[in-house]
């Protein structure tokens, strides 16, 4: 008789929408490690175009550090995650590999966060920003992309 082996899990840092108590949040199904966290070099973070969208912008170094969540998923929450985000689309998000740092005892975690390149700001309606943090005040802006 074989025993399952545990599925690895991943660590996403979430900044935006896909917060506990933010609008995407149904869509993240992972489970949240306890505290704030941040990450570990500064970022870019914008409200971007008429839906007002948080933008994490792949240009580590400048910016300021980004507040955020962090959660362990499996593969298939991860896979919600990157339809959500339009990975595999090319005005889609990318998922890459960033350090995050937790606020209350400094430890570091590798972790996914979904970004969008410097190419995809410069052609974009910026609203706001940068920022270290998107609140629920950036929230009441958002708009959902619409369905079909």
């Amino acid at each position: 008789m074989s025993q399952a082996t545990p599925e690895k899990e991943s660590l996403v840092f979430v900044f935006g929408t896909l917060k506990s108590g933010f609008p995407n949040a149904a869509s993240n199904q992972g489970r949240r490690l306890p505290g704030d966290f941040r990450t570990s070099e500064n970022w870019r973070l914008y409200l971007v175009g008429e839906r007002h969208s948080p933008w994490l912008v792949s240009s580590p170094g400048e910016g300021l550090p980004v507040r955020g969540q962090l959660f362990a998923v499996d593969a298939a929450a991860l896979a919600v995650m990157d339809r959500l985000e339009r990975v595999q689309l090319a005005d889609g998000y990318r998922r890459i590999e960033i350090r995050v740092v937790a606020e209350t005892d400094a430890r570091e975690y590798d972790a996914f966060a979904y970004a969008r390149s410097p190419i995809q700001l410069a052609a974009a309606s910026v609203r706001s920003g940068p920022f270290e943090e998107y609140t629920l005040e950036h929230a009441a802006l958002y708009r959902p992309r619409p369905r079909g």
